[in-house]
């Protein structure tokens, strides 16, 4: 049996695993099966808390629904890191590990603040033809890649078919990307919906998703830091940022991370 724990971040779900005795080893299609929604626990991703590599506190391992590892999920690293405190006991900020760099969280009242890995890879206003329409597109690298149109309307955005077409675009290959559908709100605030590449259809959140539409909007129209940005699933949450020429550095990401259950399921 594996003990497990299921947690929500804005709307993002995951399957929370405890691995730092290196005895845990799933397979791809053990992963997906745990996220499968109609025969699994049902969740975006799966999450494994494992020993620290390079000196920070934990290194987190992050996978797709799809059972592919992916190299960071912005969501599912303050998750990660309220999880992590619980199973160790640890107090005061926590650092970990990931493919896309070290992370830091802190925590604060009931929010957690990770700090990001630095963004990169800023291209803008690229023509794409995605579903049958060419479409303005930009794009950043903020733990992994992701493009963001921006559109007058969230509700009348077809997400699955756009977001497909710039998920499998050629001009995003090989690895593919992530899709962001962004609305401006307000002078510092945004609204966006996200096709997440590994689940394949649009999510209720996507915290890399957020940084990198908060990063481009201000590119865009100077917004100043902080930006507000409204999910899929009802949460604001907040990206702060200092830009030093076209490097952005001290990108923070603050929102909830939730407990929703524990349990035990067969492999």
């Amino acid at each position: 049996m594996l003990n497990f724990t299921k947690m929500n971040g804005a709307g993002n779900d995951f399957v929370m695993l405890d691995n730092r005795d290196g005895t845990l080893a799933l397979d791809k299609a053990q992963i997906a099966r745990l996220c499968d929604r109609h025969r699994g626990i049902g969740a975006d991703g799966v999450l494994v808390v494992e020993p620290a590599q390079n000196g920070a506190h934990f290194r987190m391992r992050y996978y797709n629904a799809d059972g592919g590892e992916a190299e960071m999920c912005g969501n599912g690293a303050r998750c990660f890191g309220r999880f992590a405190q619980r199973v160790s006991g640890q107090s005061g900020d926590l650092s970990f590990e990931t493919l896309a760099g070290k992370i830091t969280a802190q925590f604060i009242d009931g929010n957690v603040r990770i700090q990001m890995s630095e963004p990169h890879s800023l291209h803008l206003n690229a023509s794409l033809d995605s579903g049958g329409e060419v479409l303005t597109v930009h794009s950043m690298n903020t733990g992994v890649p992701h493009a963001v149109v921006f559109v007058d309307d969230l509700e009348d955005v077809d997400v699955r078919r756009f977001g497909a077409g710039l998920r499998y675009h050629t001009h995003f290959a090989p690895k593919g990307t992530n899709a962001n559908f962004v609305q401006q709100l307000g002078p510092q605030s945004i609204s966006i919906r996200t096709y997440e590449r590994g689940v394949e259809d649009e999510t209720l959140a996507c915290g890399t998703g957020m940084v990198a539409c908060a990063l481009i909007f201000h590119e865009l129209t100077g917004a100043p830091s902080p930006v507000a940005v409204k999910v899929r699933g009802g949460e604001t949450l907040e990206i702060a940022f200092r830009q030093e020429g076209k490097v952005y550095r001290d990108v923070t990401l603050t929102g909830p991370a939730d407990f929703v259950f524990d349990g035990q399921t067969a492999l």
